[in-house]
């Protein structure tokens, strides 16, 4: 018998249950020649004899107990299975917005704020524009500035701080090369820093902040980055000091429709725990990533 002819056990089923073909009939919409003809042929694939036929209906061989037994199994792992997605899907989801270089951050520390056992499901938005939750986009933003409007809730977290970097073994002494975020998308000071000092030699820009970090990673010059991001990868160096005017308060911010739910509480204070424990990676104190 091949393993995926799951329907003719299914037929198999209802004739065990009902006892016969006519019951089996009318629970499945099928004549019963048809599945008389069908319990033949799962006979000869099997090469065993499943029924004791008789005028007053079908009864189970020994062979077709034990099919029986298994087929009960694999129904209790499908209904098992059902259950679990009925489950999945009506689970609550927790919907997180974020910038590119924070979502960075945020996914290689997922374990802090969420595991599978978690009676919720996490939905994560980046975006580098500015971040509102007016429209209800999200139930929590991580934001560079405290919300003037909107219906939110705002907590001080913690101070953020960018300088340059550039890859280990890029000689920035001796070469003058920057990779910056292009004039069209960078909205965010440190975005446009590069760009608004006339003595950097721009050599390379993109359009992500991401890319800005894999190029310099991979030698083509110096880019300005949150020191959360440069002091955390061993890839980088800084190529000078901390640029003091660009520095700025996060915050974390919940609509204040949803911060009474807990699972929108639970993540908000797990964020905040995990961006506290890593205060100094974040104001460009020492560079250790404690977690």
């Amino acid at each position: 018998m091949k393993v995926e002819n799951w329907e003719d056990l299914r037929l198999f089923f209802h004739v065990a249950q009902e006892g016969g073909l006519a019951g089996a009939a009318e629970k499945t919409g099928l004549s019963a020649p048809t599945i008389g003809r069908r319990m033949l042929a799962l006979e000869r694939s099997t090469g065993r004899a499943l029924f004791v036929r008789a005028r007053t209906g079908y009864g189970l061989a020994p062979d077709g107990q034990m099919l029986l037994d298994r087929v009960l199994a694999m129904q209790a792992a499908a209904q098992d299975i059902a259950n679990w997605h009925e489950k999945v899907l009506s689970m609550p989801i927790v919907r997180v917005l974020l910038d590119s270089a924070l979502s960075h951050f945020t996914a290689e520390r997922l374990r802090h704020f969420w595991t599978p056992h978690d009676e919720f499901r996490m939905c994560f938005k980046s975006s580098d524009e500015d971040i509102h939750l007016t429209h209800r986009d999200a139930d929590i933003g991580l934001c560079g500035q405290r919300p003037k409007t909107g219906n939110v809730a705002a907590r001080r977290s913690v101070a953020v701080a960018y300088a340059p970097y550039c890859a280990q073994g890029f000689d920035h002494r001796r070469h003058c090369n920057w990779v910056s975020l292009g004039t069209d998308v960078a909205n965010q000071p440190w975005m446009r820093w590069a760009f608004e000092q006339s003595d950097r030699w721009i050599t390379n820009w993109v359009n992500t902040p991401r890319m800005m970090f894999d190029l310099v990673k991979a030698g083509a010059g110096i880019g300005v980055m949150p020191c959360f991001i440069g002091d955390s990868d061993p890839s980088f160096v800084r190529a000078g000091p901390v640029i003091e005017k660009l520095s700025h308060d996060l915050w974390i911010v919940l609509h204040d429709d949803e911060r009474s739910r807990e699972d929108v509480r639970t993540v908000a204070d797990r964020l905040s725990a995990l961006l506290a424990a890593n205060a100094s990676l974040f104001s460009g104190g020492d560079g250790r990533d404690p977690l």
